[in-house]
Order: structure tokens, then C-alpha cells, then sequence
């Protein structure tokens, strides 16, 4: 298991941006499961939304992609790089993310060359998928 100290010195990625907490499992440019455990103390919570707070959908897909980019990003031959967006496919939004809620993500690293991949990644809460979608990611 890898703590925050880990994360962070894999990706470049600091709080409040960092949307991922611990890494349960890794396989190096393969896979990666990863945790985000949802606080009322996030930031946008303060306006997404008042009364009714709910985490939302992008930064839902943004722990997906930093999970994924720890994946790669973990590889000795990707290690100080940065893995940057480029392009979400497929995304479907099942269930709402609320405080109190504990991401289970999970990425499968389905294409990777020696600058670009994708990752088939899932979110799931209490064993549900909340979010699902395919990541495109170029590393620079």
C-alpha cells in the first residue's frame, strides 16, 4: 500500500489538486487501484452543491486519471515525467459522490507507447459504479 508521501512523489500533483489517497495495488503500466475518501472539507464542496453537497463528475474523472498516470508514471522509463489529458471517451455517470463516500478506482492500462495510452478506468462506492469512462493520456 502507498500513502500520500508515495503519491506525491510519483505524480506532480499536490492538494487541494490531488484527488487520490492511497494506492492499494500496482502493477507498473498495467493497473492500479487507488482510494479517494470524500470529506466535507473538500474545497468544492463549498459551492457544488449548497444544501446538497456532490462531488462532481470531472474531478470524479481527474482521481480516475491520476490513478491512472501513477500506473505509468511509476514505470522507471516514465519516471519525473508528466502524463497529461487527451481525451475521455466513453463516460457514464451511475451514482451520485457524497461525503462520506469512499472512491474505489480501479484503472486498466489498455494501450501504452512511448508517448501516449489509454486506461480503462472504474469508480466504484460500496461496490457500485459511480463513474466509468476511457482515458487518453500523453506523456511529456
Amino acid at each position: 500500500m502507498k500513502d500520500i508521501k508515495d503519491i506525491m512523489s510519483v505524480l506532480p500533483h499536490r492538494p487541494p489538486f490531488l484527488l487520490i489517497d492511497r494506492i492499494e495495488e500496482v502493477v507498473p503500466g498495467e493497473r492500479v487501484v487507488a482510494i479517494k475518501n470524500v470529506t466535507m472539507n473538500e474545497p468544492f464542496f463549498v459551492g457544488h452543491f449548497p444544501g446538497e453537497p456532490v462531488m462532481p463528475g470531472v474531478l470524479i474523472v481527474e482521481a480516475m486519471a491520476q490513478a491512472g498516470a501513477y500506473a505509468v508514471l511509476s514505470m522507471d522509463e516514465y519516471k519525473g515525467k508528466l502524463a497529461f489529458f487527451g481525451g475521455i471517451d466513453k463516460a457514464k455517470f451511475r451514482r451520485k459522490v457524497v461525503p462520506g463516500d469512499t472512491i474505489r478506482i480501479e484503472v486498466e492500462i489498455i494501450k501504452l507507447k512511448s508517448i501516449a495510452g489509454i486506461g480503462k478506468a472504474v469508480a466504484y462506492v460500496d461496490g457500485k459504479k459511480a463513474c466509468e469512462a476511457e482515458i487518453t493520456f500523453m506523456i511529456g
